[in-house]
C-alpha cells in the first residue's frame, strides 16, 4: 500500500500501509527504513507501530527492528486453514504433485494479478519453487492468469480496455505484452481448455493450468496448475499429460459439486 505520488496517508490508511510493509521484512525492519518505505515521518510511523503492537499485530525484536506480531500470524494461518477453497482443493494438489513430481498450485484472479491460495511441493526433489501461499504474480505472464482472463476478456477491445494505458510488465523475453498477442492466446486457451506459461513469468520455469469449477459449471472458482523446472520437466511433457491434469481436477470438482 505504498502511497501514490502526491498523496498523503492519513489515519487508518497509514496504519494499514505500515502493516502491509512489515510483511515484506521477515527478518524485521528498522524505523528509518520503514518510514522511507511508506513515505511518512518517523514519529507518525512510530505511532502507527504503537497501535499495531497494542493489538498484537506487530512486535519489536531484540535489535529494535519491527516484525509482524504473533497475533497477526495466528489470525492469518487460522483463516487460511479454514478457507473452503483451500480445504477442497488440497486433494487435487496432493495428487498433482505426486503424479508429476513438480509443484502444484491453486490460484484465483484478483484484478491484474493472480493470488496463490494453496501450494503443494513435490514429495521428492531438492530444487523447489519459491512461490508462496498469498503471493501474487502478474496475470498476463502466468498460465493460471491467462486461463482465468480468457473467461472474462472475449474480444480484442476487452483486452485493450483491461491493459489500459500502462504497459504490461515484461517478466522475461517471452512474456506476451501486446493486446494482439494476448487476444490470440486467449482464443487458443478457450479452444483447448488449458493454458501454458512457456517461461513467460520466470526464466527456467514453465507451467500448465486448467480451470476448476467447484460451485458453477461455467464460471471457474480458480485454476490449478503444475509448475515445473524446464530442465527437469519440459513444457512438452506437461502438455502431453494435460488429460491427466484435467481428470484429477475434474474428479475432485465433481465430488464437491455433489456435496
Amino acid at each position: 500500500m505504498n502511497p501514490t505520488p502526491g498523496s498523503r496517508l492519513v489515519g487508518s490508511d497509514r496504519v494499514l500501509a505500515v502493516l502491509k510493509e512489515l510483511a515484506g521484512y521477515a527478518d524485521g525492519v528498522g524505523l528509518d527504513d520503514l518510514s522511507r518505505a511508506v513515505s511518512s515521518p518517523k514519529p507518525t510511523v512510530h505511532r502507527a507501530l504503537a497501535s499495531l503492537r497494542r493489538a498484537g499485530l506487530a512486535d519489536q525484536d531484540a535489535r529494535g527492528h519491527y516484525v509482524l506480531g504473533d497475533e497477526f500470524l495466528r489470525m492469518a494461518f487460522a483463516h487460511h486453514e479454514s478457507r473452503p477453497d483451500h480445504l477442497r482443493i488440497q486433494p487435487v494438489l496432493d495428487e498433482l504433485a505426486e503424479r508429476f513430481g513438480e509443484t502444484a498450485h491453486f490460484a484465483i484472479l484478483d484484478g491484474d494479478a493472480i493470488v496463490y491460495r494453496a501450494k503443494v511441493d513435490p514429495p521428492t526433489g531438492a530444487v523447489r519453487l519459491t512461490s508462496t501461499v498469498g503471493g501474487r504474480n502478474p496475470a498476463h505472464s502466468t498460465a493460471v492468469g491467462k486461463l482465468l482472463l480468457s473467461f472474462e476478456l472475449h474480444t480484442i477491445d476487452d483486452v485493450r480496455d483491461w491493459i489500459g494505458e500502462a504497459a504490461l510488465e515484461r517478466r522475461t523475453d517471452r512474456t506476451l505484452c501486446s493486446a494482439e498477442d494476448l487476444h490470440g492466446e486467449f482464443e487458443t486457451i478457450r479452444r483447448t481448455g488449458c493454458a501454458v506459461d512457456d517461461q513467460e513469468n520466470e526464466t527456467g520455469v514453465n507451467c500448465l493450468a486448467v480451470p476448476v469449477f467447484m460451485t458453477s459449471t461455467t464460471v471457474p472458482s480458480g485454476g490449478v496448475s503444475v509448475s515445473a523446472l524446464a530442465y527437469r520437466t519440459p513444457l512438452s511433457v506437461l502438455v502431453d499429460a494435460v488429460d491427466d491434469l484435467r481428470a484429477i481436477a475434474a474428479g475432485t470438482a465433481a465430488r464437491e459439486m455433489t456435496r
